[in-house]
């Protein structure tokens, strides 16, 4: 059971803070629920993005520190607006009313359990889109077990099944076991994909995002994503890796190549996975990075 985030055990860190008077957490969050963007966002996985958009949710803060993090602004920077879940909820209905296909809670980690009280509040209120909990993996088994029944769509990302990586790159030598068992976890309440039309209603995606010098890696990956999944859920393998405008680690300052993808590629392929989404060259891009605005996060007219 995940406790009060009073003593905040939310998250693997396991760090304790006292985050409701004021301590910071590991994440870099205290008590207050900030969220830098609420939108339509066209550029997820097709049966989530769909025709009109999903409707992304981005909180602000995150409990990993990867080094090559595309949105440090709000998850290393801690941009965002101070919101109460009685506003989390009227944003729901307020995306919904523009058309999104879903909610997608964007590193939802730091505030699962806020995001468990609003999503309970909108469905008092009639609320009938599907949930997306768009995680970077590292999550408490014991916290996503608190979700279960709230969510519909798993989006996770598993970024490494090496501790050395996992350390240099995100500060967390235990996320690959951590993120294997979250997975497990995510298979177990969703099992199988489900589907309103073209549109993702039930399931699980897996990404994985491709970094330089790293295919043997994500062979590892795919492993471990076969065992746990089987062909239960979605393998999305990412080009999208954009090199920082600064960082400690010179491997990392150039794109893919297309032979690295190529090859990760078609492992994936003789393994027998085809669930399989792939990105295009042009994916390199920051034009992907959304702008934090703070669109739609607080009411009209504020």
């Amino acid at each position: 059971m995940v406790e009060n985030v009073m003593t905040c055990t939310l998250c693997p860190r396991l760090c304790g803070a006292d985050r409701e008077n004021g301590k910071i957490g590991y994440c870099g969050a205290d008590g207050t629920l900030k969220v830098a963007r609420a939108s339509l966002h066209m550029w997820e996985e097709p049966p989530i993005s769909g025709e009109r958009g999903s409707g992304t949710v981005f909180f602000s803060h995150c409990p990993l520190k990867c080094v090559y993090c595309q949105n440090r602004r709000i998850s290393s920077g801690g941009d965002g607006l101070p919101i109460t879940v009685e506003r989390l909820c009227d944003i729901f209905f307020e995306l919904r009313a523009k058309g999104a296909h879903n909610i997608n809670l964007v590193s939802p980690t730091q505030y699962a359990d806020r995001i468990a009280d609003a999503i309970r509040m909108a469905k008092k209120r009639g609320f009938d889109l599907p949930f997306v909990y768009n995680t970077s993996g590292y999550e408490r088994i014991e916290a996503l077990q608190t979700m279960a029944g709230l969510i519909d769509i798993y989006l996770t990302d598993f970024k490494y099944m090496s501790p050395s990586l996992a350390r240099k790159y995100s500060h967390a030598a235990d996320y690959p076991t951590v993120a294997a068992a979250a997975l497990g976890e995510m298979m177990f309440q969703q099992p199988k994909c489900e589907y309103h039309g073209e549109l993702l209603r039930r399931g699980v995606i897996v990404r994985h995002l491709l970094l330089p010098g790293q295919t043997a890696d994500s062979k590892d990956v795919i492993d471990t994503f076969a065992s746990v999944c089987g062909k239960g859920a979605w393998l999305s393998l990412m080009r999208q890796y954009t090199p920082p405008k600064e960082c400690a680690c010179p491997e990392l300052m150039r794109p893919i190549t297309d032979a690295e993808y190529d090859e990760v590629v078609g492992y994936a392929e003789l393994c027998g996975i085809t669930k399989l989404f792939l990105q295009e060259s042009e994916s390199v891009s920051e034009s992907f990075i959304p702008d934090f605005d703070y669109s739609g996060v607080l009411p009209q007219g504020e």
